[in-house]
């Protein structure tokens, strides 16, 4: 593959003319779109008027006169069409810890005969700490969080299990769980499953009511391009919203919240997940990313996630150079998200020399080296450049120097 073959596909990229949506530096490759993704232009735009026409000017007429009260709702309703859920499922608040917290609470009340969470011992460790927390909260006789491998997932789905808690794709390999089945096999067995979408949502097309899903949570700052610290989602099936009661009843979740009574009544439907007052700045700036993705065909998003991830793994093969990375990810790209995932002893110091060299990667600890492809703004030319510039690092041994080696509080 040549740099022209590079520029070639690009001119054939169906999406291409997403890219200029985005604020994006010329001298610099981002690799780093499944972490934080990449800043629409909408978002500033709209940033500003939020702050000083809405909040500067109109005050505390906004909620009414600019329908902020409404904005879970309606933040809510946009990323429903990229989880395949139909209206009336999805509600944007707080944050993928807090939404999991409410979503186990719900599971675990909902099947009162039974005690265990099942999840996977490298699902992200977040989702962890929520089951490992609420556990100590109710106490192991009424919920124990079981830790399994990825290879025994399936087999450890008893009886016995209330809810299943899994990440569809997993944050460091990159590998696909399959939701259709994995939820079918939960349900045979009377349990119920929660997907986090945190490396799925706006990478590639899923079907929550398809799929038969009971709940999900996602996040809104990796290719949703909300921005840092933008707000949760949760999805929850209309089959089930009648009979959750969950945990944190606060003042918005109540069905009346300016009726100020002094006892609670949660709102109907999948409004009764918010509890705290929103976070207008951040869901305002998220409502206006998500403009983006009109008109975005979703299968054809993933043709070109693949075609990136296919593109960098190809090249880093071929280079004899690179040959100590070793990929972690799944080799074929039905099986993966969109990153790639290699292993090497001194990940670390090689991903902050590709930094300083203007492409931006992540390391994931202990040794991994990890490399996104947001496809509405990856082209096939940053993939090209990249693995130049990556050859360079490790063949030169670049990465060797001191400077690399500062760990800073976030890696």
């Amino acid at each position: 593959m040549s740099e022209s073959q590079a520029i070639e596909l690009d001119r054939e990229d169906i999406l291409a003319h997403k890219r200029h949506e985005f604020k994006l530096d010329s001298e610099v490759i981002y690799l780093d779109g499944n972490s934080l993704g990449a800043m629409p232009l909408v978002c500033a735009q709209r940033a500003r008027e939020v702050i000083e026409s809405q909040w500067g000017i109109d005050l505390i007429s906004s909620w009414n006169k600019h329908h902020w009260i409404d904005l879970p709702t309606q933040v809510g309703e946009k990323i429903a069409p990229l989880l395949g859920a139909a209206p009336g499922q999805v509600i944007c608040c707080d944050s993928i810890s807090v939404n999991l917290f409410k979503l186990l609470s719900c599971a675990i009340s909902m099947r009162p005969d039974r005690r265990i969470i099942l999840s996977q011992k490298d699902n992200f460790p977040a989702d962890l700490y929520i089951g490992q927390g609420l556990s100590e909260l109710l106490g192991t006789d009424k919920c124990e969080l079981q830790l399994v491998s990825e290879s025994e997932v399936q087999n450890s789905i008893t009886d016995e299990v209330a809810v299943v808690v899994l990440t569809h794709v997993n944050y460091k390999s990159g590998k696909l769980h399959d939701i259709q089945n994995i939820s079918r096999l939960a349900h045979e067995q009377g349990a119920l499953v929660i997907w986090d979408l945190a490396h799925s949502t706006g990478a590639l097309p899923l079907e929550m009511d398809k799929c038969n899903v009971d709940f999900a949570v996602g996040c809104g700052y990796k290719y949703l391009n909300g921005g840092p610290g933008s707000p949760a989602f949760i999805y929850a099936a209309t089959r089930h919203q009648h009979a959750i009661k969950q945990p944190l009843s606060g003042w918005m979740g109540h069905s009346q919240p300016f009726a100020f009574a002094n006892q609670y009544e949660p709102a109907s439907g999948v409004q009764q997940f918010l509890s705290g007052t929103p976070g207008i700045l951040s869901m305002s700036v998220l409502d206006a990313a998500l403009e983006v993705y009109k008109g975005v065909d979703l299968i054809q998003l993933r043709e070109k996630s693949l075609s990136l991830g296919e593109l960098f793994l190809k090249l880093v093969n071929d280079k004899k150079e690179l040959s100590s990375l070793k990929l972690v990810s799944p080799e074929a790209c039905t099986e993966r998200g969109s990153q790639l995932a290699f292993s090497h002893p001194q990940a670390f110091e090689i991903s902050q020399a590709l930094i300083d060299q203007g492409v931006i990667v992540d390391f994931r600890s202990p040794d991994i080296l990890r490399f996104g492809f947001a496809p509405l703004y990856v082209r096939h030319l940053d993939v090209f450049k990249a693995v130049e510039v990556l050859v360079e690092v490790v063949s030169d041994q670049i990465y060797l120097q001191e400077i690399y080696g500062n760990r800073q509080k976030v890696t």
